[in-house]
């Protein structure tokens, strides 16, 4: 079956729409996915950014962006996929800086989509530490906008509590990128018996 999916001709913006749509399906299933650290703490640990980061190492720079573009537009536009379910509002509140940072996190995390060989691991885990530097600088810069506090306060809240988590979601995407990569190149290549 799999053989007879791979002969088929689909049209190339097909294919690129149903990946976009995907990682964004994902990123919504993904902020389902959610440890909060303290009761008074404004940023839970989430799904999304594993998400965020494999879709740019899956898609590409571009199409990963779209898809998260895709994500935060549905959310802008009434629906409430966000992790708590806010819909727009979460636009005003301390979450708003890791939303709007996801965006430029995916692109920068794809941008060793076109490396080969043995240097794309590697230039993806290195990407993606870049893209999680992005977003959490973002992300702490929302903190300390939106619950209006000082830098430090802004430090211990947004940035602190995820400087050990990202690295570990960054290597697991390239991973898994990786992995599926490997995958895909085995079921598409007829095999010999």
């Amino acid at each position: 079956m799999i053989a007879e999916l791979a002969s088929r001709h689909y049209p190339l913006w097909l294919v690129r729409i149903l990946r976009i749509a995907l990682f964004t399906a994902l990123l919504a299933l993904a902020a389902r996915v959610r440890i909060e650290l303290q009761p008074n703490t404004p940023v839970p640990i989430t799904g999304q950014t594993l998400i965020v980061y494999l879709a740019g190492m899956a898609l590409g720079p571009v199409e990963g962006a779209a898809s998260v573009i895709a994500y935060v537009a549905a959310i802008a536009g009434g629906l409430p996929l966000d992790t708590r379910g806010l819909g727009p509002a979460v636009f005003v509140g301390p979450t708003a800086g890791y939303l709007i940072g996801f965006i430029p996190a995916a692109f920068v995390a794809g941008l060793a989509w076109r490396a080969s060989g043995w240097r794309k691991l590697i230039l993806s885990v290195l990407c993606g530490l870049a893209g999680a530097a992005i977003l959490l600088a973002i992300g702490t810069l929302g903190v300390a906008l939106f619950v209006q506090t000082s830098w430090g306060t802004a430090l211990i809240l947004g940035l602190f509590p995820f400087v050990l988590i990202e690295p570990g979601k960054v290597l697991l995407a390239a991973s898994l990128a990786q992995l599926g990569r490997e995958s895909w190149r085995r079921w598409i290549t007829p095999h010999s018996v």
